[in-house]
């Protein structure tokens, strides 16, 4: 780290490659809103950046308690970063139940930034404290500035037209103002989004932005900080035109560009549930972009009223959640028995039942590759990172469409509310896959099939070309009902082989790090930026390691028997009992793969895999 003066300011400026900060407080503090604005800024400056928002489960739990707490992490940096970072560097806290929850997770040395305006004796009782870690010694390993921004904040605000509670609603912008001045962040970003998300209410935008003022001078006034910290634009990512995104924004914006390629109008049929809600609210702003939304009264009705949408020739989307595929899963048997094209997105959370909704796993897996009554098989991929899901949510409609088979997109809390910078593709580079609809009536047969074994797609209505499909077991060629024995297993037997036909058209996937070696680390979904930074950690400290991650994780890629053969062990870490790790022992029983599992709800950090790795190591 180089220490440089900054022009017109006593203190030094400090350049730093990489910084990790949490926000934390309570529910009602604003720290998502104060972690989007942050992460919206080091964006418009350039930096690299991932992000971790961390919600409460219950909607409203009692102000100032732990079950209460919410944080937000964001890591930004000069050089290409994979995760959100594995400890804070600064955590900033608004109440004691938000240190409680915290502090384990912070850097030894790092910096605390408390307000102790809730640092009170009711605040301490509300975070089961029997004393105020501010005093009794808990805190010694750390820096810690304590700031009351309650006070402060009312401070600033005395002229204003707000009542006093109204005021302490902006204290998360004195915190973040204090933060901003701490990294050398411009205000302007912020300032502008207030005007306009208050533009019906100018005297609330003009309360916040006087507090962001107020935590940015203060820096200065009250002289709390010994110097101050610059993370300069990150110039190693290739160029282009960048924006920020979140995970459903990118997966949203995915499902419109693949309905786009094929020639197709989208319609999403969904019931809201966490996390996945927000693609039915994104995807509802595009109707310009001929989008259909249609919030149904249950999970049930959502699939049917999108597989509904197939069979009159729109691309069929539906949204949901482990809980929701698991009401979803008849509803699914159909679109496999119709061999109607349907994306059915899964945004994974904790489980079993209602589990954890706002906290991250990848439990859902065996789900959905065999989740389903009967013999169902459909394709199954995972995208790895908020900007992958775009790219993934195309491949998703590719397949379903040419294939004429369900497809099921999986996500995950981690990658749907967090966040990255995303390069903006340009359009040329998008391949259209365009669909066509059976016109022609003359030797037309339902369930004849093309060189990809897909059935022909009619929309009804279409002169000569009337038929029936449903549940029930069709004969083949016709698609009239049958009861024969051979013919259903024939009938099976086609549809198993054309899900697992879909590999001719996927690639091999990308092996990172020596060829061949001691060992393999194979990753799915969320999973993608620990394995990757802990990898390259571990090969620059030596060590035969290379690692591949899996967009198409039902059916397997061709190829993988061979490359597992280059390594003398897998491993697979996963946020589940061993999911993927049971699916490739069972189809590669040659091989020693292991499964290094997690059922935290929280995501693995970098850390945790090169810990990993090194214990492999020992063993051998």
């Amino acid at each position: 780290m180089t220490i440089t003066e900054q022009p017109g300011a006593d203190l030094p400026l400090q350049q730093q490659e990489r910084v990790v900060i949490r926000f934390a407080g309570d529910s009602g503090d604003g720290m998502q809103i104060t972690g989007n604005q942050f992460t919206s800024t080091s964006a418009f400056v350039g930096n690299d950046l991932a992000t971790l928002p961390d919600f409460p489960a219950e909607i409203r739990a009692p102000a100032g308690t732990r079950p209460g707490v919410s944080g937000f992490q964001i890591h930004f940096s000069s050089a290409d970063i994979h995760t959100p970072g594995d400890a804070p560097d600064v955590l900033v806290v608004m109440n004691p139940a938000a240190l409680a929850v915290n502090l384990t997770d912070l850097k030894p040395g790092g910096m605390v930034i408390a307000n102790t305006g809730n640092f009170k004796a009711t605040d301490l009782k509300k975070a089961r404290l029997d004393k105020n870690p501010l005093e009794d010694g808990s805190l010694d390993g750390y820096r810690v500035i304590e700031v009351d921004i309650n006070d402060r904040v009312a401070r600033a605000l005395e002229d204003s037209p707000l009542s006093a509670k109204e005021v302490q609603r902006c204290k998360n912008f004195f915190a973040l103002g204090i933060m901003y001045w701490l990294y050398s962040r411009p205000l302007e970003p912020t300032l502008n989004w207030l005007a306009e998300k208050f533009a019906k209410r100018p005297e609330v935008a003009e309360a916040n932005q006087k507090a962001l003022r107020a935590g940015f001078n203060s820096g200065d006034i009250h002289e709390m900080f010994q110097g101050r910290y610059e993370v300069a634009k990150c110039d190693v990512l290739p160029k282009g035109r960048y924006r920020n995104i979140m995970g459903n924004q990118s997966l949203s914006i995915g499902l419109v560009a693949g309905a786009e390629l094929a020639g197709l109008k989208l319609f999403l049929g969904s019931y809201p549930i966490t996390p996945a809600s927000d693609i039915l609210h994104q995807l509802s702003a595009y109707k310009h972009h001929g989008v259909f939304t249609f919030q149904a009264e249950d999970e049930i009705a959502a699939i049917c009223s999108a597989l509904g949408a197939s069979f009159n020739g729109y691309l069929g989307v539906t949204t949901t959640s482990g809980p929701g595929v698991a009401l979803k899963t008849e509803a699914m048997g159909l679109a496999v028995s119709t061999e109607l094209p349907l994306v059915i997105v899964n945004i994974q959370r904790a489980g079993p039942s209602t589990g954890m909704p706002t906290k991250v796993e990848q439990a859902d897996l065996l789900q959905a590759v065999f989740g389903r009554n009967g013999e169902a098989p459909m394709p199954v991929l995972a995208c790895a990172t908020p900007s992958d899901a775009f790219e993934t949510a195309i491949e998703a409609c590719r397949i379903a469409v040419q294939y004429m088979t369900p497809v099921m997109l999986l996500s995950d809390n981690y990658i749907a509310n967090g966040s990255e910078p995303w390069r903006l593709p340009e359009l040329d580079s998008l391949e259209p896959f365009p669909t066509e609809f059976r016109t022609e009536a003359e030797g037309y047969k339902p369930y004849s099939r093309n060189g990809k074994l897909a059935r022909p797609w009619v929309k009804p209505g279409t002169p000569g070309l009337e038929h029936r499909i449903g549940g029930l077991e069709k004969e083949n060629i016709s698609g009239n009902i049958s009861y024969d024995p051979d013919n259903h297993q024939l009938m099976t037997t086609l549809r198993n082989d054309k899900v697992m036909g879909v590999r001719d058209s996927i690639p091999k996937p990308e092996v990172h790090g020596p060829e061949s070696g001691d060992l393999l680390v194979v990753g799915w979904g969320c999973t993608y930026g620990a394995i990757t930074g802990g990898c390259q950690n571990m090969r620059a400290r030596g060590a035969s390691v290379a690692n591949v991650h899996l967009r198409h994780v039902w059916p397997l890629p061709h190829g993988l028997n061979d490359l597992f053969s280059n390594y003398k062990r897998v491993l697979v870490p996963e946020l589940n009992m061993g999911q993927l790790a049971r699916i490739l022992r069972s189809e590669y029983p040659k091989h020693e793969i292991l499964s290094y599992m997690k059922v935290e709800g929280r995501p693995f950090t970098t850390t945790d895999v090169m810990a990993k790795i090194r214990e492999i190591q020992e063993q051998v």
